[in-house]
């Protein structure tokens, strides 16, 4: 779809596009018919690794409201294309032209300015789907019209600031597209990107620098003309052939002998993870999605879903110069497994100087840090609230609900209510043996209390925004709604679940039908942009 400025004014702007256009059908994306690159002949660990590049403020002031420093980035969604195979070139679409984007590092309190420009083409160059994006800081207690509402759309030709506060503890946040209806393909084709918070006791704690490592782990699969074959298997899920680290198969890196931190996100659209190290040594957990654990969790393998991240430590000063480890992938039940899923990438071994008087190089953490979400108890729950996931005539629900029926109540049907600084508990249940459900609640972190009435895993016992809600399995997590009023999503994260049509809204602190001064939609509509250089 294209649209000029003046269609867009005549149509009464955003807010009547979003409630004009996005009740119509969604498209039915299926494999197209063209012969399909067979990963299983392509040869793991040909290709060194890569860290996506830092994106540089253009501009730093201090804010006028809290007289906290500020940033201002601008980032360009645009149509491109990445040597993802040696040889061939693959289309994706890319912040700033690249797969994955620019890494947006800041200091806790830093308040950041994000112009997001949507330069893309009017539709897909290989899917034919719409290219109306919403970009959503996943992690961020953003405000609603900050959040990548999934039908605040900006249109080609159009962008939009986004606001982020950054006022919560060190973590490892991502920016993806939030487009409504079409979230799975625009993620899929590469709009994704790390973004990170720090502060004191991370940095005290924790490796920094050239031994902090983004590791973006997402799965493809290729047609013989090098470009994305989208199939999701009638919106169950899509699970390619080829694993991507920071957009590289199987990368190889080189390590030395000394302790690496490495922020691990799974940013496939459908595929989750059992990560393992070759060796069978165990890797230390120390954060999950919103930040510092208690304390370190050693693993030797854990469960990694869509969207979550954990960051953990391994240790490489007991293995030899010349020894290769590999980071590998055990699966789990309900993915598609190909011949070289069960392997994610390697590390080789050098026997190369560090500063030895580094406190992170050569010691492991035990006791870290606590957080709000770690602290609440079921006591001060003033709610209860059950969410059911499941399939009804092929589309893909929470309590029998759905965004369309969030779009044709006028964005005002809510699955829950809380005020501001409540607490509740809720419960997901999935009864289903044959899919798992990430979970992703916005705004909030939580802490998971139990799994079918036991002690969550280990591993999982820090703040988090996302809940693997595996098969047969009922979830109960506790959280505090603050920061912020509004309505806000909750969603599957296997995208073309959410996009088929596993998400629902939430409100906090207002009453049905009050004045909301930061509606999602409205409060802060996108504006014409100058046309992209040809």
């Amino acid at each position: 779809m294209s649209i000029t400025r003046r269609q867009l004014l005549s149509m009464g702007g955003f807010g009547a596009l979003a409630a004009a256009t996005l009740t119509v059908p969604v498209s039915t994306i299926s494999a197209q018919d063209v012969p399909v690159l067979d990963g299983s002949k392509l040869k793991p660990y040909t290709q060194g690794f890569k860290r996506p590049p830092f994106l540089a403020p253009y501009k730093t002031d201090v804010s006028p409201v809290n007289g906290q420093p500020r940033n201002f980035y601008t980032v360009t969604q645009q149509s491109s294309t990445a040597e993802i195979v040696p040889g061939m070139k693959t289309r994706i679409l890319g912040y700033n032209g690249i797969f994955p984007g620019p890494t947006i590092s800041l200091d806790k309190g830093t308040e950041a300015v994000v112009t997001m420009r949507n330069q893309l083409p009017g539709k897909h160059p290989d899917f034919g789907t719409p290219l109306a994006t919403s970009t959503h800081l996943h992690g961020s207690a953003s405000l609603p019209q900050y959040d990548g509402y999934a039908s605040d759309v900006t249109l080609p030709g159009f962008k939009k600031d986004y606001i982020y506060p950054n006022i919560q503890p060190a973590r490892t946040l991502w920016y993806h597209d939030h487009g409504v209806h079409y979230t799975a393909q625009n993620a899929y084709s590469g709009l994704v990107a790390m973004y990170q918070i720090h502060d004191a006791v991370e940095k005290a704690l924790l490796p920094q620098g050239e031994f902090d490592v983004p590791l973006m782990v997402s799965d493809i699969q290729l047609r013989a003309d090098g470009n994305a074959n989208y199939d999701d298997h009638s919106h169950s899920g899509l699970w390619g052939d080829i694993n991507l680290v920071n957009g590289v198969p199987w990368p190889v890196m080189k390590v030395k002998r000394r302790i690496y931190r490495f922020r691990v996100l799974v940013c496939s659209i459908s595929r989750s993870y059992r990560l393992k190290l070759s060796t069978g040594d165990p890797m230390t957990i120390v954060a999950t999605d919103g930040g510092l654990m208690p304390k370190a969790v050693p693993v030797t393998s854990y469960r990694h879903a869509n969207a979550e991240r954990y960051e953990i430590l391994i240790d490489f000063s007991k293995y030899r110069a010349g020894q290769r480890v590999e980071l590998q992938n055990l699966s789990n039940k309900n993915n598609i497994d190909y011949a070289h899923t069960g392997r994610v990438m390697a590390f080789d071994v050098i026997d190369e100087a560090f500063d030895r008087n580094d406190p992170t190089a050569l010691t492991m953490p035990t006791v870290l840090a606590d957080s709000v979400p770690m602290q609440l108890t079921p006591s001060q729950s003033k709610a209860t609230r059950r969410m059911r996931v499941e399939r009804s005539n092929g589309e893909w629900k929470i309590n029998d609900r759905s965004w369309a029926d969030v779009i044709a109540s006028n964005f005002q049907q809510v699955f829950a209510n809380p005020g501001l600084n409540d607490v509740e508990i809720w419960e997901i249940e999935n009864k289903s043996g044959g899919w798992f459900h990430p979970l992703h609640i916005h705004l909030v972190d939580f802490r998971i209390l139990s799994r079918n009435g036991r002690a969550p895993f280990a591993y999982e016992q820090g703040p988090k925004d996302v809940i693997y809600v595996g098969e047969n399995e009922t979830v109960r997590a506790i959280m505090k709604f603050e920061h912020h009023k509004g309505r806000y999503m909750v969603h599957c994260h296997n995208l073309p679940h959410e996009d088929h049509d596993m998400m629902v809204q939430f409100r906090v602190g207002l009453k049905a039908g009050e004045a909301d001064p930061n509606d999602p939609i409205n409060a802060a509509r996108p504006v014409w942009d100058t046309p992209a250089p040809q």
